[in-house]
């Protein structure tokens, strides 16, 4: 257990993402960024100079041999790291996290944490085998509004909860068409694992139990899905997952009790939403970040490490594993579909 020091963090990627994070991991009294790691000598010192990283902690492929993958081997390898964001493309994310974890650092691991269910067990294997913390960074459940609507379905503020429907629907723009970025991958691209997640993640933590798929619909931009419409059952309850990169639409969790209903805006970034229930009007829920998106996300990983925790109770494995679980499943369907049509 960690008491006396500071969290050491490297940040394995620099993509848009990755600078988001350390924005937000400034902010994190407990935190400091020790190196970053990517393709491109320029990049890395850039981030480097943008974040305040040490001029030895600028990490590139291009500077070890141009060999790829070194510089995060050489991330990996430093014993100034105690724990690592991982904001690799998702196709990447299996290898490097299980190679982080062997070499004994805390993973907190950029959503999704694996393109499928399977990588998933293996990459929860090692993290048990090696007594290692690993969690997906589902920033979502970490927020105070989130917080507070779970707090309301516990305390039976909708009743009896029947229904979840998780809806991200965004306009990218000619993104997959244009390819170059991991939304084109044809294994571990596509809107569905890209912001599928986040709904997957709404359905898990509010519907327990078996599911499956009852129904489902895509789209397809060069062989690459772009828009999904999923329904799920759940015993007698019932869920719908709904993404899109292609269209601009609705961005909310709806939660349907017996005696009302919660309806979240911007579901993956909440700060606001509405209670409707007992026959009263409607209840405005208003609860901003303290800082940002990621913040209390980033603290509560901090808090795990120093406490010397191997998972999370927010995120934990299992939650990890069933949202996987749940994406494949949708997946699976949307290849029936295409195969009875063919």
């Amino acid at each position: 257990m960690m008491t006396d020091r500071k969290v050491r963090w490297g940040i394995v990627g620099a993509g848009r993402i990755a600078h988001r994070f350390a924005r937000s991991l400034a902010h994190e009294q407990r935190s400091e960024l020790v190196a970053i790691s990517c393709r491109s000598a320029e990049r890395a010192r850039a981030f480097a100079d943008e974040h305040s990283v040490p001029g030895a902690g600028a990490l590139s492929d291009e500077a070890l041999g141009d060999v790829a993958g070194a510089a995060h081997a050489a991330l990996l390898a430093r014993k100034d790291i105690d724990a690592i964001y991982l904001a690799l493309p998702h196709g990447m994310h299996r290898a490097w996290a299980e190679a982080a974890l062997r070499a004994g650092k805390a993973v907190l691991c950029e959503k999704p944490a694996c393109a499928s269910a399977a990588e998933v067990r293996e990459v929860i294997s090692v993290a048990r085998e090696t007594g290692t913390l690993f969690m997906e960074a589902m920033k979502t459940r970490f927020t105070p509004l989130y917080r507070r609507v779970r707090e309301l379905v516990a305390d039976g503020a909708v009743g009896e909860l029947l229904r979840v429907e998780a809806l991200l629907e965004n306009d990218m723009g000619d993104r997959i068409a244009r390819g170059g970025d991991y939304m084109s991958d044809p294994v571990a691209g596509g809107i569905l694992l890209d912001s599928g997640i986040y709904c997957a993640s709404w359905i898990d933590d509010f519907l327990a139990g078996p599911f499956e798929v009852t129904a489902a619909s895509a789209r397809w931009d060069h062989g690459i899905d772009c828009f999904v419409d999923a329904e799920l059952a759940l015993g007698e309850k019932t869920a719908r997952l709904a993404t899109a990169a292609d269209v601009a639409g609705p961005r909310t969790a709806r939660l349907v009790g017996t005696a009302g209903e919660i309806v979240v805006e911007d579901m993956h970034r909440p700060q606001w939403a509405v209670l409707l229930a007992g026959g009263e009007g409607p209840r405005d829920i208003d609860l901003p970040y303290p800082v940002d998106d990621f913040y209390d996300e980033i603290e509560h990983f901090t808090g795990l490490i120093l406490a010397g925790r191997t998972e999370s109770d927010v995120m934990p494995l299992a939650a990890t594993l069933r949202c996987a679980e749940i994406l494949d499943a949708v997946r699976d369907s949307l290849i029936a579909l295409n195969q009875r049509s063919a």
